[in-house]
């Protein structure tokens, strides 16, 4: 057990590093070197752990996820049957944390000619942001509209954390304008879903 605790303090301490170098120069200036040091591991362990950059990339960003997605889920059920106020609570939430956040800030803000590798990861890839978060939308719509068209429910779910990531990217409004907006879809969606349901039966 103590050999399973230092290698998950080994690895945490290794993406902790990551983090802040990514924060103090980008991305894509970040070496495994670098990490190693600011780590205080070697840079084979780096290696050992992770495989490559790409694989530092993914760990950093599923921590960000990870975090992201335990604030949406605990948010969401603070609000009890009330799908708006919840909605518009997680929705403002998420773009305020996006936009203050140093690590995402360091990302979207970094040398347009570079790879930007990391991006992806926070952002677009199915299997860490989409699929989680709409996991998470789809067991909140569950508890609070349970006689709600499954499918539609799951339509607009996935549209709204598709939304909401096209806004941390590149906002077009202040974000509690951007939030009531999104809100308001959400609970459009949410309840069409309810009708098609009702509907069926």
């Amino acid at each position: 057990m103590g050999e399973v605790r230092d290698g998950t303090r080994t690895r945490d301490s290794i993406v902790e590093a990551a983090r802040t170098l990514t924060v103090a120069t980008g991305w894509d200036s970040v070496r495994m070197g670098s990490v190693a040091r600011t780590a205080g591991v070697s840079r084979q362990t780096v290696y050992n752990e992770f495989g490559s950059k790409a694989g530092l990339a993914e760990a950093l960003a599923r921590r960000e996820i990870d975090r992201f997605v335990g604030d949406v889920r605990a948010l969401l059920h603070t609000h009890g049957d009330d799908v708006r106020a919840a909605a518009h609570a997680t929705i403002s939430h998420t773009l305020t944390e996006a936009a203050g956040d140093p690590l995402i800030k360091a990302v979207l803000t970094s040398d347009q000619g570079g790879s930007d590798e990391l991006l992806p990861y926070l952002t677009t890839r199915q299997e860490l942001v989409l699929t989680e978060a709409t996991e998470v939308l789809l067991e909140w719509a569950d508890t609070v509209l349970p006689g709600a068209d499954r499918a539609a429910v799951a339509f607009a779910t996935d549209s709204v954390v598709r939304l909401v990531i096209s806004h941390i990217i590149l906002p077009g409004a202040p974000v509690e304008q951007t939030a009531a907006a999104l809100a308001d879809l959400a609970v459009y969606l949410l309840l069409h879903a309810v009708t098609l349901r009702s509907y069926a039966d």
